[in-house]
């Protein structure tokens, strides 16, 4: 499989799993969605919000623009629930059309940002694009243990359930 093939599935599998996450939380009460069940960024919404700052305020901008933006990882970019809900979907239907957006060469090059200690780096272009997906699937996974401890049912996200029904939310 080619590099944009490969990670264009990765998108789309993003996409997915997203909204599946997102449709179980919506059932969640406010108090638990916002009680510190002990996740790095404590609540589901911490977690959330983490998501949504790291995946589109950080890395898609490194992608798609070159730049390096300055937030902190534990920054809530959205208080609402609902519009946080939002903006976790529209982003990730961003990454499928950025994809397809690169040229050959640059699959082997390499992304060059400035960490947030304001570190110039240099690490591969396709590694650290799995990266952002590999991370998606860290928190996503930590947001369903939580729900699991909350005593709410979760839906399954691994990506061979998405590889064997990719049209299914």
């Amino acid at each position: 499989m080619d590099a944009v093939a490969h990670f264009t599935q990765l998108a789309r599998y993003n996409v997915w799993a997203t909204v599946r996450l997102l449709d179980a939380v919506r059932a969640l009460p406010e108090e638990a969605y916002r009680h510190d069940v002990g996740l790095f960024f404590n609540s589901i919404h911490g977690t959330l919000n983490h998501l949504l700052v790291g995946e589109h305020h950080l890395w898609f901008v490194r992608f798609a623009e070159g730049i390096s933006p300055k937030v902190a990882l534990d920054t809530e970019l959205e208080s609402d629930r609902a519009r946080l809900d939002a903006r976790l979907r529209e982003g990730a239907a961003r990454w499928a059309p950025l994809i397809a957006s690169f040229s050959p060469d640059r699959w082997g090059g390499t992304l060059d940002y400035t960490t947030m200690r304001g570190t110039a780096a240099s690490l591969p272009f396709a590694a650290t694009l799995a990266h952002v997906f590999n991370h998606g699937t860290h928190h996503r996974g930590q947001i369903t243990a939580a729900l699991t401890a909350l005593g709410q049912p979760c839906p399954e996200l691994d990506l061979v359930y998405f590889l064997q029904n990719p049209s299914k939310p």
